[in-house]
């Protein structure tokens, strides 16, 4: 009997090849061969999968994009029921940033793909489009809760927290700022902006300082 093949499987294991080789090299010098080469088939068996390059990217963005979602959805579920707005929007623009890594490994290899994804996007609309979308959407989460903490104009201060967590991920992606460093910084602003936030994780230990 025939072996049953997992479709679903095949396109993540490509894409996980492709991811490999963007990480290293950059998108835009990928090709279906590289990406065979890497995942150890025929070009030809890329091919019965994604009929493009721009459509292997497109799902490889994709897997990325999951990663990190499993990687924040964890980390908030682990915060509990109603967690303080300070406290959830730290824990999620802190899941964007690439984390520390052994000094042997290769720094947050989906963090790269994102970021030469961005560079692929620049000169796409259509791609472009997709990458407003869910931006958009990310500074709506973040203005509504900094609006449940009380902070003035919510929706710009939640567009300056957005690209400063991208700008801080590209520094530490390919310019040498540590992880912690820009974790640091992060948690800085985010203090600043959920300043009045009754459930900032610093208001109860100043209320209980002495006076």
């Amino acid at each position: 009997m025939p072996k049953q093949v997992d479709h679903q499987e095949r396109r993540e294991h490509l894409a996980a090849a492709l991811m490999r080789v963007a990480a290293t090299t950059g998108l835009e010098s990928v090709s279906l061969r590289h990406v065979a080469a890497e995942a150890g088939v025929t070009a030809g068996a890329v091919q019965h999968y994604f009929t493009s390059k721009d459509e292997l990217m497109r799902f490889a963005m994709e897997a990325a994009s999951a990663v990190y979602e499993r990687r924040i959805g964890a980390a908030v579920a682990a915060l509990g029921e109603d967690p303080a707005p300070r406290v959830l929007v730290g824990t999620v623009l802190g899941g964007l940033l690439p984390p520390e890594v052994s000094a042997d490994a290769m720094p947050d290899p989906e963090g790269r793909v994102a970021l030469a994804f961005l560079a692929y996007a620049s000169t796409r609309p259509d791609v472009a489009a997709g990458l407003a979308e869910s931006n958009a959407a990310l500074r709506a989460m973040v203005a509504d809760h900094l609006r449940a903490s009380g902070a003035e104009d919510p929706e710009t201060t939640a567009t300056a927290l957005v690209a400063l967590t991208d700008g801080l991920a590209v520094q530490v992606l390919g310019a040498g700022l540590s992880p912690a460093t820009a974790a640091a910084v992060l948690d800085a602003q985010l203090d600043l902006a959920f300043a009045g936030d009754a459930g900032h994780p610093d208001r109860d230990r100043t209320s209980r300082e002495p006076r």
